[in-house]
Order: structure tokens, then C-alpha cells, then sequence
């Protein structure tokens, strides 16, 4: 059984939206897109790095998966992370998209995201990693399919934006298992579920 682990920026009062660029999640009025960036540094990429050096497929919500296409699909810079991202096979989960053409190694899972991920999830093979979709986290939550998370939890608060769970969520313990701090002031939780 493969395992998911979850990766998301968030700010100390839970927002995970448009951490990349202003104009990346505008949904809701949010106008704090880009908040991020000022953030990265050596550490964080080292650590970052760690889970690119890791076998694991990529599972994404239809949104995430479209607006990483942009950033890494045609991208050639020789970044590793560009390389991984192109190189990765994505899972994309969506009941509205009609096929996963538009950025190769892609697999369209139509239907329900948490019946269709836990089928994928009892399969052989890599484990499976999440990045933002917070959209896709909460149903997998949910479900209880999400084995690990890694929050990047970001010293600031911005007061509105889409938060990582809004609204109930079932009762899920979990057991820090590592956490490194950037220069900047980011800490990096690893975080097993129970």
C-alpha cells in the first residue's frame, strides 16, 4: 500500500492560498498572492530537495495540476525541481477534466477524489505526494488517507484567504516526527498520522 504525504506552505493563521504569485489564487477578493516568496532560502530548498530524492508519484487536485502546468510544463531552466515536476508521474483527480494530455506523465483519476485515491492508494507502487491542492488534502483528510503531512508554516498572518481545514474536520492525531528552521524564520513540521 503506497503511502500520501501532503506538503503546504501556511501562514500562522492557517492560509494556504496563492503562497507563489499575486495573480496565482485570486479567488474570494484574496489580493495577498505572492506572500511566499520572501520566505525562500539554502535551507528550505535543501529540505525540499530531500523529497525530490525520494521515488514518489505526484497526486493533483484538476487546479493545482493546470496552474502547475504553467509554472513547470514547459519549463527548461535546469532548476532539479523542474526536472522532478516533468519527470514525476502525476495523478490528477478531477470530475470535470477530460484527459491529463496537457503535461506528459500525467493520469487522469475521474470521479470522487477520495474513492478514486484510496483505489490508487491499496495499489503497488510509489508512495504518492500532494503539493498545495488543499481542495483534494481536505476530501483525502476526510477519508483518512493522508498519512504525512510537511508544513512549511511561514512567520506571518494575513487574516483572510483559503485556510487548510475551514470548517470541521475529523478528529486525526498526529506525532511530530522532524522539523527543521529556516533562516527566515520558516519551520519545516513533519507530522505522521497516528
Amino acid at each position: 500500500m503506497r503511502s500520501i504525504n501532503a506538503t503546504l506552505s501556511i501562514t500562522l493563521d492557517g492560509v494556504v492560498q496563492g503562497l507563489g504569485r499575486a495573480d496565482e489564487d485570486t479567488r474570494g477578493g484574496f489580493t495577498h498572492g505572492g506572500w511566499g516568496g520572501k520566505y525562500n532560502d539554502e535551507v528550505m530548498g535543501r529540505e525540499m530537495g530531500k523529497g525530490m530524492a525520494r521515488p514518489t508519484d505526484m497526486l493533483f487536485g484538476h487546479r493545482t495540476w493546470t496552474d502547475f502546468i504553467t509554472a513547470w510544463g514547459n519549463a527548461t531552466d535546469g532548476n532539479p525541481f523542474t526536472t522532478h515536476m516533468n519527470a514525476a508521474t502525476k495523478y490528477v483527480v478531477s470530475r470535470t477534466l477530460e484527459n491529463a494530455d496537457a503535461w506528459q506523465n500525467s493520469i487522469l483519476l475521474p470521479g470522487e477524489a477520495a474513492e478514486t485515491v484510496a483505489q490508487l492508494k491499496a495499489e503497488p507502487g510509489n508512495d504518492l505526494t500532494i503539493i498545495g491542492s488543499v481542495a483534494l488534502v481536505r476530501d483525502l483528510h476526510a477519508a483518512g488517507l493522508v498519512d504525512n503531512y510537511t508544513l512549511l508554516i511561514h512567520p506571518l498572518a494575513l487574516g483572510t484567504g483559503t485556510r487548510l481545514f475551514d470548517g470541521p474536520a475529523p478528529l486525526t492525531e498526529f506525532d511530530l516526527t522532524g522539523s527543521v528552521t529556516t533562516t527566515k524564520g520558516v519551520i519545516i513540521a513533519h507530522y505522521t498520522r497516528r
